[in-house]
């Protein structure tokens, strides 16, 4: 190994802020678990809304190898990165985007909306965040404690939110030192993180559902059979199936 390598710098870092989820955040992780459980029980689903980078999360939680069945991102072109960055920039800003999206979906009582702002201060999160209580949709946010506190803004999604997560990253994201700038983010490990995590803790508790709600890879024995029956249960709920 390359000793002061700044590949080892690097996951050094991101280790170190994962150890800290773990030590910090464990109850909220298992309150999370149990959101979850519950919300499978009552026939739910489990929303995740993220922007701009943040949309990487939501689409982690679905449809994987291993995913939660009932979970359904919230997932708009204008809102992601590869059609226009600096337009999805703006739009991520603008008032009323997050409430059109969000009328696309049938939010209700039964369900929860994990929604994933690095910063946790953004129009669109915090919009996503008061649209869902609106609906008594329970909120699950995920932001940076560091970086959210240090932002002048009256509504934050760590105070708006029903069960906050932190994901233990630093102000601005970016954890590599390099002169006077900062390089190499963290928040999308972190995130995606937290969200297996959580997802790992409630497969255990559903362990002897029949079928197991959790998704098995394509390319395994007998997957299809298996994935076929939880499509038919939940495709009618989940338009990105």
């Amino acid at each position: 190994m390359i000793k002061n390598s700044y590949v080892n710098k690097y996951i050094a870092e991101s280790k170190k802020s994962i150890e800290l989820i773990s030590k910090t955040q464990n109850k909220k992780l298992n309150q999370a678990a149990d959101l979850f459980c519950r919300t499978y029980f009552n026939n739910g689903m489990i929303y995740i809304f993220g922007t701009g980078h943040s949309h990487m999360i939501a689409e982690e939680g679905h449809f994987r190898a291993g995913g939660f069945a009932p979970i359904c991102p919230i997932l708009s072109s204008s809102t992601m990165l590869h059609e226009s960055a600096t337009f999805s920039s703006q739009i991520e800003r603008t008032k009323g985007v997050a409430s059109q999206l969000l009328d696309k979906y049938n939010l209700t009582s039964n369900d929860i909306i994990i929604i994933i702002s690095n910063s946790g201060v953004n129009q669109a999160p915090i919009e996503a965040t008061l649209y869902a209580k609106k609906r008594k949709t329970k909120v699950i946010g995920i932001s940076s404690l560091k970086y959210s506190k240090k932002i002048n803004k009256n509504k934050k999604l760590y105070q708006l939110s029903d069960l906050h997560i932190d994901n233990c990253g630093p102000r601005g994201d970016a954890v590599i030192a390099i002169k006077k700038y900062r390089v190499a983010p963290f928040s999308t490990i972190g995130g995606v993180a937290i969200i297996n995590s959580i997802i790992s803790e409630v497969a255990y508790k559903l362990r002897d559902e029949n079928p197991f709600p959790f998704y098995i890879s394509s390319n395994m024995p007998n997957s299809k059979v298996h994935n076929e029956k939880l499509f038919a249960k939940y495709r009618s709920r989940n338009p990105h199936l």
